[in-house]
């Protein structure tokens, strides 16, 4: 098993691909990719104002509300709500997407991956979970509230710290609070 803690006070804020808001990157594939080359990102995003949002051709995108009160996406001619905490929604990256605030600034969880090369589902966990161990998956446990314990190697991880695990064999995950498990196949872990 290889666990890599990933740290929220290590990570720097820059601006959006259309500049209209700032992200925070937990990890990608490969590590350091830009924008156009990577093969899996997973972020947190401040949006403080409505707009459109970055669009990613070929990229399948799921968010998921962390904090603040969420937000219309309106795509393809259709609004939808995202304005429940800890639901994650699936969305075309390629969509000419349109963001309209529910009454204020938002914190969002964002799991991007290149269609046909990486697929990525993303499990809300509270309380103890098993971490799978299968071939050519990669594991990120990332705190959206709460703290969180990898029971047999031992870091604690506090909010928005995540971890990038590979090969797990009797991990077990101890939530006290709420973190995201975003299981990414397809591609080989690179922080």
């Amino acid at each position: 098993m290889t666990v890599r803690v990933l740290r929220a006070d290590e990570r720097p804020a820059v601006p959006w691909k259309n500049g209209g808001g700032l992200t925070r990157e937990i990890a990608s594939s490969p590590s350091r990719a830009g924008m156009s080359d990577f093969v899996w990102r997973v972020s947190l995003a401040d949006v403080a104002e409505p707009g459109p949002f970055s669009r990613f051709e070929g990229v399948d995108r799921i968010i998921t509300l962390v904090d603040g009160p969420g937000m219309v996406l309106t795509f393809d001619g259709t609004s939808h709500t995202v304005a429940e905490r800890y639901v994650p929604f699936p969305f075309p990256g390629e969509a000419a997407t349109d963001c309209r605030l529910l009454g204020g600034p938002l914190v969002d969880f964002n799991v991007m991956v290149r269609r046909g090369r990486a697929t990525a589902q993303v499990e809300i966990v509270r309380d103890r979970v098993a971490l799978p161990a299968l071939a050519g998956t990669t594991l990120l446990a990332v705190v959206l509230d709460g703290s969180a314990v990898l029971e047999a190697s031992g870091p604690v991880l506090h909010r928005f710290d995540a971890a990038l695990i590979t090969d797990a064999p009797d991990e077990t995950l101890k939530v006290s609070g709420t973190a995201a498990l975003v299981t990414l196949t397809g591609t080989a872990a690179e922080g």
